[in-house]
């Protein structure tokens, strides 16, 4: 397939005032987007925000007993009329109720992750939910498509929390799935900008996938420390680690020290794995442990500098992308 994008028709293709697109008509969406479903981040508030925004609000099933996901979604029903979705990270446990709770609550829409997409995409079409798979290479995305899934995100390693192990960066990777699979194609990693999203579409997305510039928004779950952390954090305070165990790109505190010596003293898989053990994400970004927590975030957190309601988000997402203009060569 040819290399070359036409940039013009990108442009007409995926400007905010033509109305539809794949993304919009697949989800029944005013605007293609879509807010990850971050661990302790994600409930009910947040996607209900996003949702009645226009874009697609997506409850983080990651960080959620099924009981505490159940409720999320029932409250989730009450707050917006709007479509909404779930994540579910297939590396979690409870993976069986958590699909059972799925279709029982009559959720429309399902975007897996960390797994193979063939598992459950079959099974949750058949009940009329549109599924959407995270990969981070195109390899990956060929196999998604060849699973049936409805669309792919396309998700670069700036992205935070689990990531690829390839490092490949978003602006790589997104001509390249597009050149690549057919389906809808939705990017992800290092976007929180209206600019950033045009430029994500020109090179072949239908759509964006943001998660950073939504954990600090008044209706995320996550802890004001946090939140106030995120608007702090500058180019190079987060870093990939934890490959021998799964990717994990976080934030240079105590606790990432502490995996630091782990490295320097060999290496050691049960060692990490040990740290881990002591729910340090829940401590970090939930509990507000600013030290001793796992603090996941995307490198585009050195471009947030506020904690803002979801509304005006969207407002300034919309607004910049609008203003953003490529110049004529």
């Amino acid at each position: 397939m040819s290399n070359f994008i036409d940039f013009n028709s990108a442009k007409k293709l995926h400007d905010m005032k033509t109305g539809q697109n794949r993304i919009t008509e697949l989800f029944n969406i005013q605007y293609p987007i879509i807010q990850a479903g971050m661990i302790w981040h994600s409930g009910w508030k947040l996607a209900s925000a996003v949702s009645n925004c226009g874009g697609l609000g997506i409850i983080g099933a990651g960080s959620m007993y099924p009981d505490i996901l159940r409720e999320n979604i029932q409250k989730c029903k009450m707050a917006t009329d709007k479509p909404f979705g779930v994540n579910v990270p297939m590396l979690y446990p409870n993976l069986e109720e958590i699909i059972q709770i799925i279709l029982e609550e009559g959720v429309k829409i399902v975007f897996t992750s960390a797994g193979n997409p063939k598992t459950y995409t079959e099974t949750l079409q058949k009940e009329g939910i549109k599924v959407a798979h995270v990969v981070s290479s195109t390899k990956f995305a060929m196999k998604c498509e060849e699973a049936g899934v409805d669309a792919v995100v396309a998700e670069g390693f700036e992205a935070g929390g689990h990531n690829g192990r390839d490092e490949t960066t978003t602006f790589c990777l997104i001509p390249n799935v597009k050149n690549h699979i057919s389906k809808p194609l939705i990017a992800a990693g290092g976007i929180a900008l209206g600019s950033q999203m045009k430029a994500a579409m020109i090179l072949g997305a239908d759509g964006v996938q943001i998660g950073s510039r939504f954990a600090a928004t008044v209706e995320a779950s996550a802890h004001e420390n946090w939140k106030k952390k995120i608007t702090e954090l500058n180019e190079g305070d987060t870093h990939l680690t934890l490959k021998e165990l799964a990717p994990v790109r976080m934030v240079k505190n105590k606790f990432f020290g502490e995996l630091e010596d782990i490295y320097q003293s060999g290496r050691d898989k049960e060692a990490l794995i040990a740290s881990l053990g002591r729910a340090r994400a829940k401590r970090g970004m939930f509990e507000g442990d600013m030290e001793d927590g796992e603090l996941e975030i995307g490198q585009v957190s050195a471009l947030i500098n506020d904690i803002l309601p979801v509304e005006t988000v969207f407002s300034n997402l919309l607004r910049e992308f609008e203003e953003a203009k490529v110049p004529a060569l």
